[in-house]
């Protein structure tokens, strides 16, 4: 058996290839959008791709399942669990199997065995992995998908904090304190593959080893410690992240089919002289590092730079309308790729950086100022200190007097600020704050000034923070 795994940094994302080596046949577990490194990988092992198979309908990219079976047609094996809201709809044009609980399924001489295992969404199916090939007749492993993670779980709400479907959470939080109790009789030397690591929104405080086994996590999961019911739904929706506001989007389009990719286009390269005009009509986004971009930019410009594109270039970013980049060119296809994997496919057109530099464009700053500086503007009321963090962040600590806005709601043309203030954007070290300084300076803040080294820094320099709320304990 050959088992190879795929990790997209950018969105956390695990996917795998399982192989059967006896037959030259693979199947693809949670394929993201782009197929091609699958692809490459089946022919450098020698092996056909003859199935694809899904845990459940992902909220936080577009999944390449559908994509998949398009260009290889390649049988989706995916799940016919949960209510008829949520079944895969475009499953019916192409070569499928629906999957209940117990059912099984081959690759070569692979077995592949669905257990239900609802509560991240009600459809959600583990595949336990046994390789008859080897010789054994009892299972190696189990891909669990969003519901089991290394030191975490998947978290229950996002059917209702994303989707929007009132009433949700707490059903789902229920559905998946039933869906431990039966993980917690898989034997203990059972490998756990999940599809996220540390930094998914799918799930609170993820760890960032690759896979672990059913044993450590029984001994080690918080969210595995639990015998009391309302003791684990009280800890299970308590301080989960805030879901980006594209999972609704992802939820809806892998629901009912992505659109086929194929070879699309790279975007167009635009002239500097295109530059102002577009700035009038559309949205720009300057892809800089976070401090190049402070130094100096393009008034009108929003920045997200790469690493932070999926994450909050999916919240706040308009679906609907073109979207251009200032960005490197050589930069451009990895960033081009990870703004399609979550559904940003409206990439109008782009901008050179380095010509924007040699032509002087870049005039406007966001001055870095450090923490005790701005501590002595707040005392005599020259500036609001704006904390953009994650609620549970700022729950933990935060500076007295400081106000919340968190990044991920701050629609760069639904935002509003007083032209006769200061703003002193604020997170964690500093990062998150310069996204949100730039969209506040393009909506006509005043003045506007980024936290330097963020709470970091704050608590380094050992200035006033205040903290307040425990999470639940095991019981």
């Amino acid at each position: 058996m050959l088992l190879k795994y795929f990790y997209d940094q950018a969105l956390a994302h695990a996917s795998y290839m399982v192989g059967c080596q006896q037959t030259g046949e693979a199947i693809i577990i949670d394929p993201s959008r782009d197929i091609q490194i699958y692809l490459e990988a089946a022919h450098n092992a020698g092996m056909e791709i003859m199935g694809i198979a899904e845990t459940h309908i992902h909220a936080d990219y577009v999944s390449g399942a559908r994509e998949l079976a398009y260009h290889v047609n390649a049988k989706l094996f995916v799940s016919d669990m949960g209510p008829d809201d949520w079944k895969y709809a475009y499953a019916e044009h192409y070569p499928h199997l629906l999957l209940r609980e117990g059912d099984s399924f081959f690759v070569g001489k692979i077995k592949f065995e669905a257990m239900h295992t609802p509560g991240h969404t009600p459809e959600s199916i583990s595949f336990l992995l046994t390789d008859l090939g080897g010789g054994a007749d009892q299972p190696m492993g189990i891909f669990t998908g969003d519901f089991i993670f290394v030191g975490s779980i998947g978290r229950p709400d996002l059917l209702e904090e994303a989707a929007g479907i009132e009433g949700t959470a707490e059903t789902g939080a229920r559905d998946l304190y039933r869906s431990v109790q039966r993980f917690r009789q898989l034997p203990d030397y059972l490998q756990v593959w999940p599809a996220h690591g540390a930094g998914s929104a799918c799930g609170k405080g993820l760890g960032s080893i690759p896979s672990t086994t059913v044993g450590y996590e029984k001994m080690f999961n918080p969210a595995l410690q639990f015998a009391n019911e309302q003791a684990f739904v009280d800890y299970i929706l308590a301080e989960q992240p805030e879901p980006p506001k594209y999972f609704a989007l992802m939820k809806h389009l892998n629901k009912v089919g992505p659109r086929i990719l194929g070879s699309a286009a790279a975007p167009k390269k635009m002239a500097l002289s295109q530059l102002a005009e577009t700035l009038e009509q559309h949205l720009v986004i300057d892809t800089a590092r976070g401090p190049q971009y402070a130094d100096g930019h393009v008034p009108g410009t929003i920045n997200i730079e790469p690493k932070f594109i999926a994450m909050w270039g999916g919240s706040i970013l308009d679906y609907e309308s073109p979207i251009y980049l200032i960005s490197d060119p050589h930069e451009l296809p990895g960033l081009v790729r990870t703004m399609r994997e979550i559904g940003l496919d409206n990439i109008a057109g782009y901008f050179a950086a380095d010509e924007v530099i040699e032509a002087g464009l870049n005039t406007q700053s966001i001055p870095q100022v450090p923490p005790r500086e701005v501590s002595e503007r707040m005392a005599a009321g020259l500036v609001e200190v704006i904390d953009v963090r994650r609620i549970a962040e700022r729950n933990e600590i935060k500076i007295p007097h400081s106000t919340h806005q968190f990044l991920g709601q701050m629609l760069p043309d639904e935002v509003h600020f007083d032209p006769n203030k200061t703003y002193a954007f604020q997170c964690r070290t500093g990062g998150r704050s310069i996204i949100a300084a730039s969209i506040a300076q393009r909506a006509g803040a005043g003045n506007v000034i980024n936290l330097e080294g963020g709470m970091v820094a704050w608590e380094s320099a050992k200035l006033p923070v205040e903290s307040q709320q425990e999470s639940p304990q095991p019981a």
